[in-house]
């Protein structure tokens, strides 16, 4: 599809036939007319319109022109593969750890960008480009966790962070790898991210709002309603009343064996041997031994995970008064060394 209208005069007759084939190859793709994501310079694909208000938008304010692929509106992903898909570490420490430390990112910040198996991989290798070239202090992808650190920090909006970025690329030598815009700055930093879902669910915790449960707007079980009741006692629907937030696990074990250093570490507990008979790792327990002598096949391959379930509540707010809690889930990882 042709998309040099992206660059035209607003005002021109390219611009306004290639926004009415925009919205028609969005609409087709999609097949709604009224949650679709609004690919303009403010709005840069994080938040959902109906046509008409996106047709506003992108006359008003202008289409992102960094918005090659139009991933968000059906266009198939055009993913590279020209990284190493090797992970390596170096001296036990993975070279992405910084990111856990320093990034605070917010699933909703990020929508729902295309996932690559390599584009992790492809991310790393950003980890090894200078900011700049001679730059020793920062790589390009530490630069930019930096960066969108302050924008969380701060409660930043999406144009004053891109303009910074335009800033700091005209104040760093020639050659500099600083992203100019909010969207690339964010197609970077979302392969970092992993997939979660979230599903409606009953406000009494009887069901979740799927399989064959997906389309109900009652509870089968308590009747109560899947919508959230105003103020006004009004259901308003199409807004849940409770949401549960649904992070897949296999994702993440793949994401860890991806890493060398990490993969070697899952399996470390195979090797092992306890040395004073004391119980100084959960391979040393009664309940591993009775597992592997349970299922023998599980416990033959060593690359097998043992997971424990967590959970626990409490008040993101730290306040009393606040009757808002969350109860995370947490499974965690048995294989890994103390």
């Amino acid at each position: 599809m042709d998309k040099s209208w992206m660059h035209s005069d607003r005002r021109s007759k390219a611009y306004e036939f290639g926004v009415e084939a925009f919205l028609n190859f969005a609409v087709e793709n999609l097949l709604t007319t009224t949650h679709i994501r609004c690919p303009c310079v403010k709005c840069v694909n994080l938040k959902l319109f109906g046509v008409g208000i996106i047709r506003d938008h992108v006359y008003f304010n202008g289409i992102d022109q960094s918005y090659k692929n139009w991933t968000f509106h059906g266009e198939p992903w055009e993913a590279t593969t020209n990284a190493s898909r090797n992970v390596e570490e170096d001296d036990g420490h993975s070279r992405y750890s910084f990111v856990s430390e320093e990034i605070d990112m917010d699933d909703n910040d990020f929508g729902d960008f295309g996932s690559d198996p390599y584009e992790f991989a492809n991310v790393i290798g950003d980890g090894d480009q200078p900011v700049y070239p001679g730059c020793r202090k920062y790589t390009k992808l530490s630069a930019l966790v930096k960066l969108y650190n302050l924008k969380a920090k701060h409660g930043m909006s999406d144009v004053c962070f891109t303009e910074l970025l335009i800033l700091q690329g005209d104040l760093l030598p020639e050659g500099n790898t600083i992203p100019t815009s909010m969207y690339k700055a964010k197609k970077t930093l979302c392969a970092l991210r992993l997939s979660y879902e979230k599903m409606h669910a009953c406000p009494n915790d009887c069901i979740l709002y799927r399989k064959e449960y997906e389309d109900s707007t009652n509870c089968p079980t308590c009747g109560i309603s899947r919508w959230k009741e105003g103020k006004d006692s009004i259901l308003k629907e199409g807004v849940p009343a409770k949401v549960v937030w649904y992070f897949p696990p296999i994702p993440r074990f793949k994401r860890m064996f991806q890493s060398h250093e990490t993969a070697k570490s899952l399996t470390w507990h195979a090797a092992r041997k306890s040395i004073d008979g004391q119980m100084s790792h959960p391979a040393d327990s009664p309940s591993w031994k009775l597992l592997d002598d349970k299922w023998p096949e599980f416990g033959n391959e060593p690359r097998n995970l043992r997971l424990a379930l967590s959970s626990d509540g409490f008040n993101p707010h730290s306040s009393l008064s606040s009757r808002y809690s969350c109860w995370p889930v947490i499974l965690v990882t048995y294989n890994l060394p103390p």
